[in-house]
């Protein structure tokens, strides 16, 4: 409880401001407003003086300074520790480890979906794929650039492995009915699935060294075609092979012939991928010939090599594709 002093209790100092200071009276809230921006008597900015405002501005420079100084201290050696040409940490010892993903073009605009849906007789409905597919190639066109990227690449052979310093072409001109001039045989209800390996710095496939050592789950047929390739030239056993197929029984049965452009699978000579100018990952372009329509078709298309791990639940080397052509 306060208790009020008397008048004779009272300092001399408390007696001149109780009888003498000047009584202000009570403003309305607007006139507060205008008194806390600006307080002409004490000559007030928001409550402070400008010699306060001048120190925590100040003091928030200096804070601000010496921060952005610890930043940019911590970057430039970060920075010194990086190479620009490869990554500091590799294969085992990186995030993405040592098994590359298996990715196919053209995808569809929904992230999570992996269905292939048009109508055969509908150019409106298949020039999205048409043009994803386009999009997507645009950097495998030569049409005959001098560019440094250009000049760097070369045309190999598994006898003609490329020369230090260049990189292998990847020429999409000659794949049959997989080119853009044919809108990728979308409009025959045949439509061509492009695959690509994801691409790891420094990773090697290890092939399978010979036609009579493959894995019992390899597709019969793909050990038939290992078989006759190499028993024309043993250089194609230096390839990561690919099969594709109906997951289910129903599926195989849809699904219809199959033709692998260029190769059946990756050639050797593509790898290791060391962030080389002008460097473009391998493709294989898949032609389903004659796909039962009105189906939905599930396909997964799988990699092979010793050192690509397998699981379908996971999504390890292989991919999930549907297709449905009506």
């Amino acid at each position: 409880m306060t208790v009020k002093k008397r008048p004779s209790d009272l300092s001399s100092l408390e007696r001149f401001n109780m009888y003498y200071r000047e009584k202000e009276a009570p403003l309305p809230n607007s006139q507060k407003m205008k008194r806390f921006v600006w307080n002409p008597k004490t000559r007030q900015f928001c409550g402070r003086t400008g010699a306060s405002w001048s120190k925590i501005a100040l003091f928030y420079f200096i804070f601000y300074a010496a921060l952005a100084l610890l930043v940019a201290i911590c970057m430039w050696t970060f920075l010194q520790m990086l190479d620009a040409r490869q990554p500091r940490w590799q294969l085992e010892s990186s995030i993405i480890g040592t098994n590359p993903g298996l990715g196919f073009r053209p995808t569809p605009p929904e992230v999570a979906s992996s269905v292939v849906w048009y109508r055969g007789n509908n150019p409106g409905s298949y020039q999205l794929w048409v043009k994803e597919l386009s999009t997507f190639l645009e950097a495998y066109k030569r049409d005959g650039k001098k560019t440094s990227a250009g000049q760097n690449i070369h045309n190999c052979d598994f006898k003609l492995p490329p020369p230090a310093g260049k990189v292998c072409d990847v020429d999409i001109s000659a794949w049959g009915p997989c080119v853009e001039e044919n809108n990728f045989a979308y409009h025959k209800s045949t439509p061509c699935i492009f695959l690509k390996l994801n691409k790891i710095y420094a990773w090697k496939p290890k092939f399978y060294d010979s036609s009579e050592n493959l894995p019992e789950q390899m597709p019969i047929d793909l050990k038939e075609h290992i078989k006759n390739m190499t028993a024309y030239d043993k250089n194609y056993l230096n390839m990561v092979w690919v099969s594709c197929q109906g997951e289910n029984p129903a599926d195989r049965e849809n699904i219809g012939p199959i033709q692998y452009l260029p190769y059946r699978g990756f050639p050797g000579y593509y790898f290791p991928y060391t962030n080389q100018e002008g460097y473009l990952s391998p493709l294989v372009a898949v032609h389903l010939q004659r796909p039962k329509t009105g189906m939905l078709i599930n396909i997964e298309c799988r990699a092979w090599a010793h050192n690509i791990k397998y699981d379908r639940g996971e999504g390890m080397g292989s991919v999930h594709i549907e297709i449905m052509v009506e």
